[in-house]
């Protein structure tokens, strides 16, 4: 048997975040009424009960907390460790995270603060696809 990650079960919680990312976009679930962004998904908003949809994020957004696995906890993610598993503050608003895995940098080079994009890629054994998030290069001064 291969080695690869577990597969998503999508419910009718979080069935438009797993199409938003079939279609390579990140989308989170927000308040028709007040407009606040909900995450993990609800069908009614936890602070004013209006109905919740899915729409689109940026995907732009901070490095709030991470850690280092150093060793592969679940399977499927043998060949990346170590690796930097990250808690991002998403632009949209203040104390909307997401955590994934970060891409594209040295997990001991992870910094709280760093700014990084979320990218849609495959998951391994299977037809889902992820968001995970790059580091995105600081301007020059």
């Amino acid at each position: 048997m291969l080695d690869v990650p577990p597969q998503p079960r999508p419910d009718a919680d979080t069935e438009g975040f797993w199409q938003a990312t079939e279609h390579g976009e990140l989308a989170l679930c927000r308040c028709r009424a007040c407009r606040r962004w909900q995450h993990p998904p609800v069908e009614r908003c936890r602070e004013c009960g209006g109905p919740t949809s899915f729409e689109r994020v940026s995907g732009a957004g901070t490095v709030f907390s991470f850690i280092v696995a150093n060793r592969a906890s679940v399977p499927g993610f043998s060949e990346l460790a170590p690796y930097a598993v990250a808690l991002v503050e998403l632009d949209e608003q203040p104390g909307l995270r997401l955590a994934s895995r970060l891409a594209g940098i040295d997990a001991h080079a992870v910094e709280i603060g760093m700014r990084v994009q979320a990218e849609i890629e495959a998951l391994p054994g299977g037809n889902y696809r992820i968001p995970v998030f790059r580091p995105v290069p600081a301007p020059p001064e």
